[in-house]
């Protein structure tokens, strides 16, 4: 771990370069550029909402906001690994010519993803406001899903990158698990009857979900729920450690596969 960090610090400049790189090339040939990480959030809650507040026969007022809460949280989870995933393989031109520490091409994605995931909380931020949910102390649990969703995404980040490299395949599978997760994670609905049905553990052992309950809590004014805490803290912690001892262990074979 010493030797990670060292490492870290210092390649910290072709890190940064990295991350400047990938937010450039994802909104490259965009007239509105960074500004869509505000609009895409925004629209598909407006679609969310109608679809489903109206399938539901949902009158809350405060809907639109229990959506973003988990599309955003989701949202982010589904980019950073993706782009993790092929990582590796974007970057194998690289990779062939000069020496640099590999495990920097999974992080520097995961990063620039998660600041414009930060970015886009803005629109969060307005719609609570305009929907007349105010912010109180529980608001600060916050942070302890934000840092979860980082140390979850880049671990499974991690484990991706590993597999996709010898597994072409991967690519494909991952997008279908992801859809899954989606459907798993109570983004548009509410999670009640599930819990209270035979089904109650597609919720309560998704780390995914429990760090969306968390968000959503911190956001409606409720306490954190410890045993989401617990579970979400130490899956993500799990997945980072697997996912970066794989990722050493592979990484010298990884210039014969790319």
């Amino acid at each position: 771990m010493k030797k990670y960090i060292d490492n870290l610090i210092q390649y910290k400049f072709l890190l940064s370069e990295l991350v400047k790189k990938g937010i450039k090339l994802k909104y490259r040939r965009s007239y509105l550029g960074i500004v869509w990480s505000l609009l895409e959030p925004l629209l598909t809650m407006i679609v969310l909402t109608i679809v489903f507040g109206t399938l539901y026969g949902n009158t809350d007022k405060t809907f639109p906001v229990y959506i973003l809460t988990g599309r955003l949280i989701y949202s982010y989870y589904s980019t950073a690994t993706k782009s993790a995933l092929k990582s590796i393989r974007a970057n194998s031109a690289m990779i062939k010519k000069v020496y640099v520490p590999k495990y920097l091409y999974p992080l520097s994605t995961v990063i620039f993803n998660y600041i414009i995931f930060l970015i886009s909380l803005i629109v969060l931020a307005a719609v609570s406001i305009v929907l007349g949910i105010k912010p109180t102390i529980y608001l600060l649990q916050a942070p302890i899903a934000l840092i979860l969703v980082l140390i979850l995404s880049y671990g499974c980040g991690m484990i991706l990158a590993t597999i996709g490299v010898f597994f072409r395949d991967m690519e494909y599978l991952w997008s279908v698990v992801l859809m899954i997760i989606m459907y798993t994670c109570a983004i548009f609905y509410y999670p009640e009857k599930l819990l209270k049905s035979g089904w109650f553990w597609i919720l309560k052992y998704n780390p995914l979900y429990g760090i969306i309950k968390i968000f959503r809590d911190s956001v409606f004014g409720k306490p954190i729920n410890m045993h989401y805490l617990m579970y979400t803290t130490a899956f993500s912690l799990l997945c980072l450690v697997i996912g970066l001892v794989c990722f050493k262990k592979k990484q010298d074979d990884f210039i014969l596969h790319i």
